[in-house]
């Protein structure tokens, strides 16, 4: 394959072993899609491709992705609207018959797969380094590998949330995420540590579950704070650390430096969240230093 296919808000790129997504910026863009940028997804990350009519003269082909590979996906549980599916390419329909072109060439190459069953470990690379978000009651900070951190706004946080204090969780210590989209009644990001792992009742270890305006573990957001495109891919970065260090996962290997298109803007970026959590003193001056190092050799 090798050929690119661009649509309304995205451009797939078809390589022969994987689907580069790459995203468009702009106001009319999704800003999920912004904050992704491009993603790459490895055939055996797909469970099926799908060509179907959509809104106001387009179609849409859909690669379906297969249970457990995405982090972004299992984060989000089901709780993406249309509009901010990054598997979705919408396209005028005049182009319809090239996009079942293209189908068709991806689910030959599908076919000797074996995706109908979950996979063992997410295969498509999470949100990468430090992140962080201002949610109504606090902020939230990880630092890209291990350590995530919640401190309390003194408008928002509840009284529970202020005499627990702030509070700073290790990704080996914790069973998962929750996430709950703020384009719901209210939204909310809550850690599950692995001695209060949910059970199927909705409690955790039997217990009724606390309620998130409630949790040390938990951020509220909505109205404005936290929004989807800032909390879910915060959401997917945390649960890919959080599978990253149990039995038989599997995250892809990060291209090399040396092979890795420069990206000033994103490098810029990436500094910048490194500095937020060196204010906030949840890096060392010896680490930030040799981090700030690492991202300005890649310019």
């Amino acid at each position: 394959m090798g050929d690119e296919l661009a649509g309304i808000h995205a451009t797939w790129e078809f390589e022969s072993d994987a689907v580069v997504i790459r995203f468009e910026r702009g106001i009319r863009i999704p800003k999920l899609f912004q904050a992704l940028r491009e993603r790459r997804i490895p055939h055996e990350a797909l469970a099926s491709v799908t060509l179907a009519p959509g809104a106001r003269g387009t179609v849409v082909l859909h690669a379906v992705p297969r249970a457990g590979a995405d982090p972004l996906i299992e984060a989000a549980a089901g709780q993406l609207k249309c509009g901010n599916d990054p598997y979705r390419l919408v396209l005028p329909a005049d182009r319809e018959t090239l996009a079942e072109y293209y189908r068709d060439e991806l689910l030959a190459a599908l076919a000797p797969l074996d995706t109908e069953r979950p996979a063992d470990g997410f295969l498509v690379e999470a949100p990468r380094g430090p992140q962080s978000f201002k949610a109504y009651d606090g902020k939230a900070y990880f630092d890209g590998a291990s350590e995530v951190a919640f401190r309390w706004s003194w408008s928002g946080a509840s009284s529970e949330k202020w005499k627990a204090g702030d509070q700073t969780f290790q990704a080996r210590e914790l069973s998962g995420v929750e996430w709950r989209s703020p384009e719901l009644f209210e939204g909310y990001l809550r850690l599950l540590p692995r001695d209060r792992e949910a059970v199927p009742d909705g409690g955790q270890g039997g217990r009724p579950a606390m309620q998130p305006d409630h949790d040390p573990a938990a951020l509220v957001f909505g109205g404005g704070r936290g929004p989807v495109h800032q909390s879910l891919p915060f959401a997917a970065a945390v649960l890919a650390a959080v599978r990253g260090g149990g039995a038989g996962a599997r995250v892809p290997v990060a291209v090399p430096a040396a092979t890795r298109p420069r990206d000033p803007a994103g490098v810029a970026e990436r500094i910048r969240h490194l500095s937020e959590l060196h204010q906030a003193g949840l890096v060392t001056d010896e680490e930030f230093s040799v981090k700030k190092a690492e991202l300005l050799a890649e310019l």
